[in-house]
């Protein structure tokens, strides 16, 4: 197995000990490998599974031990984020939905795709700073406005504002917490906390708010984006 592969995956099994091992061997290069996992798991639709908030977190915990440096953080983040959600407006633009049509493929499954449309009908625009705080619909989400062309000032508005929300949200606390024995004593189960709170949405939404059998892609354009996102003006 090549190296980068094998740091790849225990980035999954063990997200402490690959950072501070990535801060120790590669110095300042860290934030650049911050930025591209931040940026894929935003900007590539086959990359939802990346750690998201889990990792801002751990930023901020070493960041307050002296590992890193806060400030440089949170910017390189939040410029990832950004970027990330620009690009993939772009790809949703370009592409549309029929990259989505698969019923078996885990990453190209309609369902997905179905599922950041549901979110569009019920939240309109706001959805795409709302879906930063929800893992594998933050992916989504900027795709299926791109699919819709939703206005691109607007988007870039929510964009923005969500960006810097989720990197403060979770890479301030591990930043002020950091010192406190119990943070330091648990911080695998707080990181695991994380992830479970963070995916809860999506358990209540699969079992409790699951699509009409049969739901199909509108090939053209998605029908929660007609007049939800392409018309925003008249939103919530």
């Amino acid at each position: 197995m090549p190296e980068w592969l094998g740091e790849f995956l225990r980035l999954f099994a063990d997200l402490e000990g690959t950072l501070r091992e990535w801060v120790a061997r590669y110095g300042l290069w860290v934030y650049a490998i911050l930025f591209a996992i931040v940026f894929v798991e935003t900007g590539l639709v086959v990359m939802p599974f990346l750690p998201g908030d889990s990792l801002l977190f751990l930023c901020g915990v070493l960041a307050s031990l002296g590992e890193m440096e806060v400030t440089v953080v949170m910017v390189v983040l939040t410029a990832a984020a950004i970027l990330g959600d620009a690009v993939n407006y772009a790809i949703g633009y370009r592409v549309g939905p029929k990259v989505f049509c698969s019923e078996t493929s885990w990453i190209f499954h309609k369902q997905h795709l179905l599922r950041a449309q549901r979110f569009y009908e019920r939240h309109g625009g706001k959805t795409i700073f709302l879906a930063r705080f929800i893992p594998f619909l933050r992916t989504f989400a900027p795709f299926v406005a791109g699919i819709g062309r939703m206005s691109y000032p607007r988007f870039a508005a929510y964009n923005v504002l969500g960006a810097v929300a989720w990197v403060l949200t979770f890479v301030l606390p591990g930043y002020f917490f950091a010192e406190q024995p119990w943070v330091r004593e648990n911080l695998y189960l707080l990181l695991a906390a994380i992830v479970v709170i963070s995916l809860t949405p999506l358990v209540i939404e699969r079992y409790w708010l699951r699509e009409p059998a049969g739901q199909e892609i509108d090939p053209s354009l998605p029908p929660a984006t007609k007049e939800s996102v392409v018309h925003a003006e008249g939103e919530k």
